[in-house]
């Protein structure tokens, strides 16, 4: 499945939640309207597609994109994504996990990727999808979220600082991407 623009500029029905019956409360809406819930699996098809164009060199790892199966959820299932949508379709998702398997990092929650559809972007998709982390970590009675940003994505690390992460540490020239040595930056809110 692949995305579109539609003629009227619109986004293609192909990610439209119109036959879908996900009976799911909203954890955050923005006042754009942009409603982030929990994932379910008939989110699958739409999160495969964002997940095809969403990550570069700048924001992921190029060679990422040849580990793509046919289901977004072979990696993680529905119960580890928060999806965002706008207007009835699903735009964008965040990959929301424990950190850490032993009982010693409980509290510690971790972001594992935030993706938002190019059409969507500029919409307050991913504000929105931070600000439902935050909700859910809350929630789960969480004391810390940690992501990992590319020191090279600047838009997504002045984000981050805007919905309140700080720098924990620098990873210099932590990968070689393109060619490129690129440090790996650690951030974390404390809730």
């Amino acid at each position: 499945m692949r995305w579109s623009a539609g003629e009227n500029g619109g986004v293609s029905d192909d990610r439209r939640s119109v036959d879908r019956p996900i009976d799911q409360s909203a954890i955050f809406v923005s006042p754009s309207g942009v409603r982030v819930r929990r994932g379910a699996e008939e989110d699958d098809a739409a999160l495969l597609a964002i997940e095809r164009v969403a990550w570069d060199a700048s924001s992921g790892f190029p060679s990422y994109q040849e580990t793509l199966q046919d289901t977004f959820f072979s990696r993680s299932g529905p119960d580890a994504h928060l999806v965002a949508e706008h207007e009835g379709a699903v735009v964008g998702y965040l990959r929301l996990q424990d950190k850490y398997p032993f009982p010693e990092g409980a509290g510690v929650l971790t972001i594992n990727g935030l993706a938002v559809a190019q059409e969507a972007r500029r919409l307050g998709v991913a504000s929105a999808l931070l600000e439902a982390a935050t909700a859910e970590g809350l929630r789960r009675g969480a004391r810390k979220i940690s992501l990992h940003v590319h020191s090279t994505n600047t838009p997504a690390r002045r984000l981050y600082e805007r919905h309140g992460y700080v720098l924990e540490g620098t990873h210099p020239n932590e990968f070689l991407i393109e060619g490129n040595y690129i440090s790996a930056l650690d951030m974390a809110k404390t809730l």
